[in-house]
């Protein structure tokens, strides 16, 4: 019955061109250029450790991800979704190990919401991702507000960037300390321009960054009490108006609150290892799967000759999105099995990094809000303590 359907529109197609070409032409949308490729780029790494005010906590806010017509169109938006929700975990922890590497920055952490306790955050969108060519649109911002930020990456794998020790078999045991991240020259872009960036900025401007993060986190905590000590320069930043006493009794209680919930995200930073290490053999065989198939699918393509059929570009659009069809009901079926396998992998994980963080309950985002409600409230009983 489709196939009926489907030869009855290519036969009303001829019918129906003479009276497309009369209508209006619909306004073309600006075609915006493609995303350059990184290419490859060297890790800007330091032996010796910068300067205490050039060291920012950094804080990776778990990735957001879009998922493409395109890609849904190829092997389903189904398997795509599942998978692609997973990676949000994955791929901000190969951010953050490749800030530690260049040994650039303070403390760098995975977090599954934004924190005023950040120096620097970094958030990020995966656009496209499907083991041969991976997109992301990376944004930065200071505490103060200044956006270090705003870009778009992409870079595309080859055969080599997948080894045959990516090939998991009972008999070959997946290597991971000998792999690398195929898209590895994206997070050393990242961290390149995050230092170009930092050394535009003067020493009093870094300083005035961990200031204002201090000072935010205060006022997160007493809203009242320090919300004299910042206001807002003609560009919009936060900047410090007053600075409390060193030895002011309610500073020094919002900075051992800090640092205890510095620990706790320290925490939750280990748990998006385990996450990570426990995600990265499945997650790899994956990428190496989809590149093969897309491969396949390409060199299928490319095999049909299109001009035989005539010049109608619907044709050609039906026929290429048939082809695509076609090929994605083919491997329906391994790609069906490979994301279960996928999910049986990574469930542990994801249950031990939502339920077992210091007794809280719910996702690793409403235990992280949990915490925060507790530290305030805990830092309002001890105020209403006597020294």
């Amino acid at each position: 019955m489709a196939l009926n359907k489907v030869y009855g529109f290519l036969i009303l197609l001829p019918l129906v061109a003479p009276f497309a070409s009369c209508s209006q032409p619909f306004p073309q949308e600006p075609i915006e250029p493609p995303i350059p490729e990184v290419g490859i780029v060297e890790l800007e790494a330091t032996v010796l450790e910068p300067e205490q005010y050039q060291l920012l906590d950094i804080g990776i806010k778990v990735f957001d991800i879009v998922i493409s017509e395109e890609e849904s169109l190829d092997i389903g938006e189904w398997i795509f979704t599942e998978i692609r929700e997973n990676e949000t975990h994955y791929l901000p922890y190969v951010l953050r190990s490749t800030l530690v590497a260049s040994n650039q920055w303070g403390p760098v952490r995975v977090l599954p919401l934004e924190d005023p306790s950040m120096d620097l955050l970094i958030s990020a969108t995966v656009l496209a991702s499907d083991g041969q060519r991976l997109t992301m649109q990376v944004e930065a911002k200071d505490s103060t507000g200044r956006l270090w930020l705003d870009k778009d990456y992409t870079d595309q794998s080859s055969a080599a960037d997948f080894p045959v020790s990516t090939r998991y078999t009972p008999s070959n045991q997946f290597d991971s300390a000998n792999f690398t991240e195929p898209f590895q020259d994206i997070y050393n872009q990242v961290n390149n321009d995050l230092v170009d960036v930092r050394s535009t900025l003067s020493t009093q401007e870094l300083i005035n960054i961990k200031r204002v993060s201090q000072l935010v986190y205060a006022g997160d905590l007493a809203p009242e009490s320090f919300a004299e000590n910042l206001g807002r320069n003609e560009l919009g930043r936060l900047t410090v108006v007053t600075l409390p006493a060193p030895d002011d009794p309610q500073l020094g209680r919002v900075n051992e609150m800090r640092q205890r919930h510095h620990l706790f995200i320290d925490t939750v930073d280990q748990y998006y290892e385990s996450l990570y290490e426990e995600m990265q053999a499945a997650y790899v065989i994956w990428r190496k799967y989809s590149y093969d198939q897309i491969e396949e699918e390409m060199a299928a393509s490319e095999s049909y000759d299109f001009n035989s059929y005539g010049r109608s570009r619907s044709y050609l659009t039906l026929t290429q999105r048939y082809d695509r069809y076609r090929w994605s009901k083919i491997f329906e079926m391994e790609y069906q099995d490979l994301s279960l396998g996928f999910s049986n992998e990574i469930a542990p994980a994801i249950l031990e990094l939502n339920e077992q963080v210091h007794g809280l309950s719910g996702t690793m985002e409403e235990q992280y809000i949990q915490w925060r409600r507790i530290l305030q409230q805990l830092f309002e009983l001890e105020e209403e303590v006597p020294d």
